[in-house]
């Protein structure tokens, strides 16, 4: 197969992390409309969110090791059919405990089909510029905010938010199937070539080796730390805003800001870790990363607001693929979709604390400050865990 076509999985991987990722983030864009119309707390509303989180830990690590042993496509396909029927099924639910279910558990399950079993299917694809290409496939989450957001605003407003969601699951559907079918495996070079094994292709790390390891241990308690610390502020963002004074489209757009600048944060960092390394770009990163987190407790304005979304979104987007390319570095690719999915796993465990955490914050207090602060700690304390990554070795891997 003609290697032109790694840049199609490429774009197919982006289309689909948007998509998944954006559907399920969209919970924030309905808090409120839901809240209003069903009497449901915000909190309750929120812990759907938690469960997306909790089912998409679990549900990465077995997508994962599937994508290992059967390849991507089968697996992309099933989340793109559970991705629709779950916003459809959402969208019908009549008490709360069915739309935690629905949305929180079949929602959770789809999205965590797509992000690593496509990370892990596009590194195969890619020998230089590895960075690169795994940031441009996190760039769908960055475009998220940017469309699917904005689509779920207009049609609560000119419909409800049942309509919203429900036409949101056909989209899914409409999306997500014909993409899903493209999917290719890499080509596997052939015996004597130098691509093989190439770059750390294989380590010769067994699944064992790698689940005993200090890397696997670091990478993973940084990358939960990493998602506890920016889950909340981003579930809790366009709420905050309005809190604040700003209007709901106004507020909405915040949301589009921050994942328009994510979307160059993936880039730009995608560029400096193939040049400088990814270690010291995470750390710089996510250090950027905890201290606009505590900025947010004193802006109040829209153009504040719009400020803080530049920084804060080029920085969380920035670093979110840069695990992926640690996880290549350290353990190869033969087992990577495995260890990836054990990673995401803990890095969804870290997001799911932020939505219910702001819903309870708020509903206790009546505004996010605390939300905000705990967030900026956790935030330095992912920065303090980053700094103890160990060397990259090739063959052998340190004992936790």
């Amino acid at each position: 197969m003609n290697l032109s076509y790694r840049w199609v999985i490429v774009g197919l991987g982006a289309l689909m992390s948007c998509v998944a990722i954006g559907a399920m983030f969209s919970l924030a864009i309905f808090l409120e409309p839901i809240s209003a119309d069903t009497h449901w707390s915000r909190a309750g509303i929120s812990s759907a969110m938690t469960l997306n989180f909790l089912v998409m830990g679990v549900g990465g690590f077995l997508w994962g090791t599937a994508t290992d042993r059967f390849g991507a496509r089968i697996v992309v396909l099933i989340g793109a059919v559970l991705l629709g029927l779950a916003l459809v099924l959402a969208s019908r639910a009549d008490s709360l405990l069915a739309f935690q279910l629905t949305y929180g558990v079949l929602v959770g399950l789809a999205a965590s089909a797509f992000f690593a079993p496509m990370i892990a299917t596009t590194m195969a694809w890619f020998e230089t510029n590895r960075s690169l290409a795994v940031s441009l496939v996190s760039a769908g989450m960055g475009v998220a905010p940017m469309t699917i957001s904005p689509f779920a605003r207009w049609l609560i407003s000119a419909y409800d938010w049942r309509t919203a969601m429900f036409d949101i699951g056909l989209l899914a559907w409409v999306l997500l199937l014909p993409a899903a079918l493209l999917v290719r495996s890499a080509p596997v070079p052939a015996a004597g070539d130098p691509a093989a094994g190439a770059d750390g292709g294989d380590t010769g790390v067994t699944i064992g080796q790698a689940f005993r390891s200090t890397q696997l241990l670091v990478l993973g308690l940084t990358f939960f730390a990493c998602c506890a610390a920016h889950s909340g502020p981003i579930f809790h963002m366009v709420s905050y805003a309005m809190v604040c004074g700003v209007a709901p489209m106004a507020a909405v757009s915040i949301y589009s800001v921050e994942g328009l600048a994510g979307l160059g944060g993936r880039l730009l960092f995608g560029v400096l870790a193939d040049r400088l390394g990814v270690k010291p770009v995470l750390v710089a990163g996510l250090l950027v990363q905890a201290a606009v987190i505590a900025a947010y407790l004193f802006v109040s304005r829209l153009g504040e607001f719009y400020t803080l979304a530049v920084i804060f979104g080029g920085t969380y987007g920035g670093v979110m693929p840069l695990y992926a390319v640690l996880a290549r570095e350290y353990f190869g690719q033969r087992i990577l979709g495995t260890v990836f999915g054990a990673v995401t796993m803990l890095s969804s465990i870290g997001m799911a604390f932020g939505p219910l955490a702001g819903g309870w914050i708020f509903d206790t207090f009546a505004n996010y400050s605390w939300l905000f602060i705990g967030s900026a700690i956790v935030g330095l304390g992912a920065v303090a865990i980053a700094l103890a990554f160990p060397p990259l070795p090739r063959t052998r891997l340190q004992p936790a």
